[in-house]
């Protein structure tokens, strides 16, 4: 059985969010969640809510055995480009120019499939 969760419109530039998820790959919610809380990047906290989520809505499944949380694995975790907006900075001789502030999705499947 598989649970998802999504995140969407997260005010991190995805190029950052997937240092992170590269990390957590594969790994038993238990070990990611450890990775998560000791990691120093923003972006830790953003995928740390979304795995817990993705937990909750595992076990929140109609279908769902009983198997503990900790022996979930996470299948499969990934960012998307979201939506970029656009401000400006003024230069010199009148000119502007463009700040680019990026967003990102990120997705995450867990399966009770141990590897």
């Amino acid at each position: 059985m598989e649970a998802k969760a999504h995140a969407r419109y997260i005010r991190i530039a995805p190029r950052k969010v997937r240092l992170v998820a590269d990390m957590i790959r594969g790994k038993k919610v238990e070990e990611a969640l450890n990775y998560l809380h000791f990691t120093n990047k923003k972006a830790s906290k953003p995928i740390g809510k979304l795995l817990h989520s993705a937990v909750s809505n595992f076990m929140n499944a109609e279908d769902a055995p009983n198997i503990d949380p900790e022996d979930l694995v996470i299948k499969s975790v990934w960012v998307d480009e979201g939506p970029t907006m656009k401000r400006y900075r003024p230069r010199a001789m009148g000119r502007a120019s463009i700040i680019r502030k990026r967003l990102c999705h990120i997705s995450i499947i867990l399966s009770d499939a141990i590897k």
